[in-house]
């Protein structure tokens, strides 16, 4: 379980592609420095397992089902990634509570400089079956984390949501890299998705289903 506090920026230094599958190899010596094989570290936002970990750097392994989710999809050696370990009894939640099971991805389609912060508009990507998109997820000054990154909502509509982001977020997070037509991670608030699935379930079984 994770937070959505980014610990630090790490990068990308190797891509081996599999059959269905990748092994990544991250750089990123705060976050591998207490870790042992088998621990959990969110790489922009995805829940990966460590292995064959190093002083600084640290292997994973990424399924399709990710890859098809993520943006990781498109990684390549030198890729810049936000970092953050599970975090422990007793922390403090600092973000939100995250699961690091990407939902799937958004595009920046607008990026609006303040004098003292900065706002990006996402459009969120469409559901292959054509069924509702993730917005349904996704309420005014509630939660979402993007690349990793909880953030709270400040405008939503069908297809595109908005968040602000302060000076600290830009500079310690990848966020403040990223430009129209970049490709973000979104993991939408998990208690929304149960509410969904018990609603439904209610309503097959009150038509007699």
């Amino acid at each position: 379980m994770f937070t959505g506090i980014v610990e630090e920026i790490g990068e990308i230094v190797g891509v081996v592609g599999q059959d269905d599958a990748a092994r990544l190899r991250v750089r990123g010596p705060l976050v591998i420095s207490d870790a042992r094989p088998g621990d959990s570290i969110a790489v922009n936002g995805v829940c990966l397992t460590v292995t064959e970990p190093t002083s600084d750097e640290f292997g994973v392994d990424v399924m399709g089902e990710t890859l098809r989710r993520s943006s990781l999809a498109g990684a390549t050696a030198g890729t810049r990634v936000n970092l953050e370990r599970a975090v422990a009894a007793g922390d403090r939640l600092g973000g939100h509570i995250m699961q690091g099971h990407v939902d799937g991805t958004a595009t920046v389609v607008e990026r609006t400089e303040h004098a003292q912060w900065t706002t990006l508009r996402f459009r969120v990507a469409a559901q292959e079956d054509g069924g509702p998109g993730l917005t349904r997820y996704i309420v005014e000054k509630g939660s979402i984390a993007v690349d990793g990154v909880s953030l709270t909502v400040t405008e939503v509509d069908d297809d595109s949501f908005a968040v602000g982001l302060i000076p600290t977020t830009l500079r310690e997070t990848t966020l403040g890299e990223r430009t129209v037509g970049s490709t973000v991670n979104l993991e939408v608030d998990v208690v929304a998705k149960y509410v969904e699935r018990l609603v439904g379930f209610q309503a097959g079984t009150s038509q007699g289903k």
